[in-house]
């Protein structure tokens, strides 16, 4: 005989769940040393190269866990990046010196993708982190008070609220700076004195803290940006910078938009992605095409619209997709469900975008065997 809950009407009125505390939610994004704890652990338990001080992986293991691999004792471990090997090899080396690494490229090619799991193989902690925008204050990088304290003590140690940037400095961490360039100049310089003498001057308290040995630091920057907040000359020397290129071939970009959406798919419990392998394809191919003004046979040239057309927004839109698929149709991702987010991603610019599209629909879409259904929910979305 199985026990039965029944509510508590006391409870619930005092605002108490009725069963007891509930259990912790889990993470809607989980940091990539938590999501990929057990390939981490099993790379450190197969590893037996040499390993800079207080790193957690050796370089090559670093490079297996980005790129993927099968262990000794069988571990298969998941491609974090799929992209050329040097790359990935460049960025970890750079990581084993005393220069720090900037990662640049257009926008949706996977910078911060691959700066969150470098600092998780390396440190095992990605949260060392400062978001760069408009309003980033110098604090955010150098440090910060605890101005009840200040006001109460004076400056101490006790009052100062150390940045990411101080904490993995004093602890031989890897700390991220993610859109560098959308930091005001005069707060991205802050950086000079911490990449090229490694150590951060405390004025107010006559101290200084000092980079110890494992200390690193990895940027982020578009290449959309520049003109923006360019980097002074004085400051990009202090960085190896590594430019990473949008997928070469339509199969690599199609491969990484199937395991991307299938890993966002789990993490919000959508329909598996493989049933809907036609539309990733096809908007993928969209996408390549009007990213790079031509069909995929090279027979028509096309007009290219404002946006970057990234792979990650081809992502976004199939998870879109399979979001509507899921809620408002089968469960399997069809034409339907991508057409409306292509849509929003191509058209940014109402006056001109408009224009590209509605000549790549008639021009390219209409004309394509086995696209009818593409081309009805397209043509649909934009009337």
């Amino acid at each position: 005989m199985t026990e039965s809950h029944v509510a508590d009407p006391a409870a619930e009125s005092a605002g108490e769940p009725a069963s007891g505390p509930a259990a912790p939610a889990a993470a809607l994004r989980p940091h990539a040393e938590t999501a990929f704890a057990e390939e981490l652990a099993a790379l450190a338990a197969a590893d037996d190269r040499p390993r800079p001080a207080r790193w957690r992986l050796s370089p090559w293991a670093v490079a297996t866990y980005l790129l993927g691999g099968e262990l000794p004792g069988g571990t298969v471990i998941t491609p974090k990046y799929i992209g050329p090997r040097r790359i990935v090899e460049v960025a970890v080396s750079t990581l084993a010196t005393d220069r720090a690494l900037l990662l640049l490229g257009v926008p949706g090619t996977a910078k911060t993708w691959v700066s969150e799991h470098l600092a998780a193989a390396v440190s095992g902690d990605s949260t060392l982190l400062v978001q760069g925008t408009a309003g980033t204050a110098e604090e955010a990088i150098r440090y910060g008070w605890n101005y009840a304290q200040l006001l109460a003590q004076g400056p101490s140690r006790e009052a100062l609220v150390p940045s990411p940037v101080m904490r993995a400095m004093a602890e031989g961490m890897t700390a991220r700076v993610e859109e560098l360039t959308r930091i005001p100049a005069d707060v991205q310089d802050t950086l000079i004195t911490v990449l090229s003498e490694k150590t951060l001057p405390v004025p107010e308290l006559g101290e200084e803290v000092q980079a110890v040995a494992g200390f690193n630091l990895i940027a982020t920057a578009n290449d959309r940006d520049r003109g923006v907040n360019e980097l002074s000359s004085a400051l990009r020397r202090r960085f190896n910078t590594v430019v990473l290129p949008l997928p070469e071939t339509a199969e690599a970009e199609v491969d990484i938009v199937a395991r991307r959406v299938g890993q966002l798919g789990r993490s919000l419990d959508l329909p598996p992605a493989p049933e809907g392998f036609d539309e990733i394809r096809r908007v993928v191919t969209v996408f390549r095409e009007l990213r790079e003004g031509v069909t995929g046979d090279g027979r028509t040239k096309l007009k290219s619209p404002s946006g970057t057309l990234s792979t990650a927004e081809a992502i976004s839109v199939v998870t879109g997709g399979l979001a509507l698929a899921a809620h408002f149709g089968d469960g399997v991702l069809r034409a339907g469900d991508v057409a409306a987010g292509i849509l929003g991603a191509v058209v940014r610019d109402p006056s001109a975008d408009q224009v590209v599209w509605q000549e790549y629909l008639e021009a390219v879409v209409r004309e394509r065997d086995g696209w009818k259904d593409f081309y009805r929910a397209c043509r649909e979305v934009s009337a």
